[in-house]
């Protein structure tokens, strides 16, 4: 295995024989109180791929609660497998017994291939756990928060660049419409908007045409970044901003739900280079754990929804701080949660 270098707390892993349970969790930082972040269940290539990504995750997951004003700091879990074919109740109840074992350090929920069903499992073996169903006393589904928080992310942007804090005629291309792209959608067309959309999966493009006949379709995102568009939405995994698709982009917007949306350092400035606009992906799709860390203390629905719309103000104060301080929007906002880390008496 790959020696990985990082400055993180804590980085634990898991091996379950009898379920096939294969897991990390890496604690980033808890400056501002326990760890809270999802877990993602992946078919990873290989064990140093599924470390580097929870590595990433992580640290991203420090500067999401941060700016996201959460007395908690970062962390990130990932099950490495297909969940289509690995998981099972054993599995998930391992995985409970698993982060249980780290006495509250960490605090999980649902990320890519899992779902609030699978932390009620969780929650059988463990008390560290949010993101449940309602049935089981969660607050359900967090992608509904999370795409209210794009979407008043991408409202910011647009009073940025266009002076006004509407998509109203503008033209926003969506590239993946799942769990969080569909529901912003459903934002965009209530606002007006022109929208186009693409997915790799023929079924999330035929479940929002249903619902909103008037949305364009594109085959893929090369198609979709390269048509005349005023705002991209990267709304699938991450890496989705390389340099190829930052030098095709027709957009003065980016703003969209995918996390790690840059696929490595430097493409913030040659966004900025380019006159684009980049909304920080951790600062506008925080959404989601808002809701999950206002279920972990007992949930309020108009208090966790109040704090997901306060994304328009963090949103906005970040792009006034990257004018001030003459660096991108992205660097802008990694100092900003630096600053509320470090108060807390860590170093970032």
């Amino acid at each position: 295995m790959t020696v990985f270098a990082h400055d993180h707390e804590q980085v634990v892993f898991c091996h379950d024989r009898a379920s096939g349970l294969r897991a990390i969790v890496a604690i980033y930082s808890t400056a501002l109180g326990p760890a809270m972040g999802g877990t993602r269940f992946y078919p990873y290539a290989s064990e140093d791929e599924a470390l580097a990504d929870v590595l990433n995750l992580s640290r991203g997951m420090a500067y999401k609660n941060a700016l996201a004003g959460l007395d908690h700091g970062g962390g990130k879990a990932v099950i490495w497998g297909d969940p289509a074919t690995d998981k099972s109740e054993a599995l998930l109840r391992a995985y409970g017994r698993f982060v249980q074992s780290l006495g509250g350090r960490y605090v999980t929920a649902c990320d890519v291939g899992t779902y609030s069903p699978d932390m009620d499992i969780v929650g059988q073996e463990c008390q560290y756990v949010t993101g449940r169903t309602e049935a089981a006393g969660g607050a359900g589904d967090s992608s509904v928060l999370t795409a209210w928080g794009v979407y008043q992310g991408m409202r910011a942007s647009a009073e940025r660049k266009w002076g006004t804090p509407t998509l109203s005629g503008r033209r926003v291309g969506v590239a993946g419409v799942g769990k969080v792209g569909r529901q912003l959608v459903d934002h965009l067309v209530a606002d007006g908007a022109e929208v186009a959309i693409t997915d790799v999966q023929p079924a999330a493009v035929a479940a929002v045409t249903a619902r909103h006949p008037g949305v364009a379709t594109v085959p893929d995102v090369d198609t979709l970044v390269r048509s005349p568009l005023d705002v991209y939405a990267p709304c699938a995994l991450g890496g989705a901003l390389s340099d190829e698709v930052v030098e095709a982009l027709t957009a003065t917007v980016v703003c969209g739900g995918a996390n790690n949306q840059l696929a490595h350092p430097g493409v913030e400035k040659t966004l900025a280079d380019r006159g684009i606009l980049y909304a920080p992906d951790y600062v506008v799709n925080a959404g989601g754990v808002i809701q999950v860390a206002d279920e972990y203390r007992g949930f309020v629905p108009e208090r966790a929804r109040a704090a997901a719309t306060a994304i328009f103000d963090t949103t906005r104060d970040i792009f006034a701080t990257a004018a001030e301080e003459g660096v991108p929007p992205a660097v802008a906002a990694d100092r900003m949660a630096e600053r509320r880390m470090a108060a807390a008496g860590i170093r970032a």
